[in-house]
C-alpha cells in the first residue's frame, strides 16, 4: 500500500468519525416541546374519554367496568416507552429496515386473507391474532408505517428522477396498487383510502410532476362521483343512508348507528352533558368506544369541548408539517410529512363519518379510539417525528 493510499484511507476514517460524532450530537439535541406536549395532551384526554365511553359496554361484555381502559392504558405505556426510545436514536438508522417493513406489511395483509388465519368481525376480515390469547391487531396499521418508511427512504434518494414516469410513478403506484388490492379484499375501504392518500402526498412532496397530481385528483373525483351516482355498487346502501340518515326505512338496520351518533352529537349542545354523563354510550350507540368515540366526546363535552379537541389535532398537524419544513435532510422531511398526513387524514375521516359528512367507512380516531396496537404504533410514529425534530439544527451530513 502506497503512502498516498494510506493517507486517503486515514482521511476517510476521519470523515466517518466526524459524521458519527455529528450524528450522536444531533440525536442528543432538544426535543420539539410543543409537539411533545400536544401528543401527551391528546393521549391523556383520549384515555379519559375512552374510560368514560367504554365502561357500560365493558361491563356488559366482560363484567369489568375497566376492561377496555386498562388494556388501552397498558398499550399507551408501551407506546410511550417506544416513543421515548425512538426519539433518542438517529432516524437515519430507519433506512436499514424500510424494505423489511414494507415486505412484512404485504405478507401480513396476505395472511389476513387466508381462510382460518384471518379473524372476522362485522362481515370484514381485517385482523390477525395470536392463538390461545385475546390479542388481535390489524395489519393495515403496520402497512401505513411500512409505506411511510419505504416511500420516504426510496424517494429521498431519487431527487430529479421523481419527475420521470419510470422512476417516480410506476414503482410506487405498483406498490400502492398491490396493497390496495389486498385491503379491498378484506374489505377495508377507509384504510385503503388512507394508505393511498399517504403515499400520494409523499410522492407529491418528493417531487413528481404536477400533471400527475392533477391526474390523481381527477381520478379520485371520478371514482367519488361514480360511488355517489350509484354507478359503482360497492356498499350502495351506505350511500343511501348517508344521503338520508333519518329515513325510517333503515332506522333499525344499517342506519341505526349514524342516527344514534347524530343524537349523541345533538344532545351535547354547547357545553355538553358532562364527563361520564353520556346517555348514548349505554348500549344505544354501537362502537361508542371505538370508531364513534367522537360522538360521545361531543355529547359529554359539547361543541366547545369538541372544538378544543379538533384544534389540538390541528395544532399537532401544523406543528408536524413545521418540523418537516425544518428537517435536516430530505429523508427526515418525508418521514414527518407521511406520519403527519396519516394523523391528519385519519382524524378528518373519522370526524366526517361520525358527523355524517361522508358515508360510514369504519375508521378510528387517533389517540382516542380503542385499539392497543394502533395506539402503540401511533405513539412510536410520534417518536420518529421527535427524532427528526432533535436534528433540525444539526449540520448536514
Amino acid at each position: 500500500m502506497t503512502s498516498q493510499e494510506r493517507e486517503l484511507r486515514r482521511e476517510q476514517r476521519q470523515r466517518m468519525r466526524m459524521l458519527e460524532r455529528q450524528s450522536r450530537e444531533a440525536s442528543r439535541g432538544p426535543l420539539d416541546l410543543p409537539f411533545l406536549l400536544l401528543v401527551l395532551t391528546l393521549t391523556v384526554i383520549g384515555l379519559i374519554m375512552l374510560l368514560s365511553a367504554s365502561f357500560p359496554s365493558a361491563y356488559n361484555d366482560t363484567g369489568n367496568y375497566f376492561y377496555y381502559f386498562t388494556r388501552q392504558l397498558a398499550f399507551a405505556a408501551i407506546g410511550m416507552a417506544a416513543m421515548a426510545a425512538i426519539s433518542r436514536i438517529n432516524y437515519e438508522r430507519l433506512r436499514g429496515v424500510t424494505r423489511i417493513a414494507l415486505a412484512a406489511s404485504i405478507m401480513l395483509l396476505v395472511l389476513v386473507l387466508i381462510p382460518g388465519i384471518g379473524i372476522s368481525h362485522n362481515n370484514a376480515t381485517r385482523w390477525l391474532g395470536i392463538p390461545g390469547t385475546s390479542f388481535q391487531f390489524q395489519p393495515s396499521e403496520i402497512a401505513k408505517l411500512g409505506v411511510i418508511l419505504y416511500f420516504s427512504d426510496s424517494i429521498s434518494k431519487k431527487k430529479d428522477k421523481m419527475k420521470t414516469t419510470r422512476y417516480g410513478i410506476v414503482p410506487y403506484v405498483l406498490i400502492l396498487g398491490i396493497i390496495a388490492f389486498l385491503m379491498m379484499r378484506e374489505p377495508h375501504f377507509s384504510g385503503t383510502v388512507l394508505i393511498l392518500g399517504i403515499g400520494a402526498v409523499i410522492m407529491f412532496v418528493g417531487g413528481i410532476r404536477l400533471a400527475w397530481v392533477g391526474l390523481g385528483f381527477a381520478g379520485v373525483a371520478v371514482v367519488a362521483w361514480a360511488f355517489f351516482a350509484g354507478i359503482i355498487k360497492y356498499n350502495s346502501k351506505r350511500i343511501n343512508i348517508w344521503r338520508d340518515p333519518l329515513n325510517d326505512e333503515w332506522a333499525l338496520d344499517l342506519g341505526y348507528q349514524i342516527r344514534q351518533s347524530l343524537l349523541a352529537i345533538g344532545s351535547g349542545g354547547l357545553t355538553g352533558t358532562g364527563i361520564g354523563k353520556s346517555r348514548q354510550k349505554y348500549l344505544f350507540l354501537p362502537e361508542e368506544h371505538n370508531d364513534f368515540i367522537f360522538a360521545i366526546v361531543c355529547e359529554e363535552l359539547g361543541l366547545i369541548g369538541a372544538t378544543i379537541i379538533m384544534l389540538l389535532f390541528a395544532a399537532l398537524v401544523l406543528r408536524g408539517y413545521w418540523i418537516a419544513l425544518h428537517a435536516r435532510d430530505r429523508f427526515g422531511s418525508l418521514l414527518v410529512v407521511g406520519i403527519t398526513t396519516q394523523i391528519a387524514l385519519q382524524t378528518f375521516l373519522n370526524i366526517a363519518v361520525v358527523s355524517n359528512l361522508i358515508p360510514n367507512t369504519g375508521i378510528s380516531l387517533p389517540f382516542f379510539s380503542y385499539g392497543g396496537t394502533a395506539l402503540a404504533i401511533q405513539l412510536a410514529e410520534m417518536g420518529i417525528v421527535l427524532s427528526v425534530s432533535r436534528q433540525m439544527h444539526a449540520p448536514p451530513g
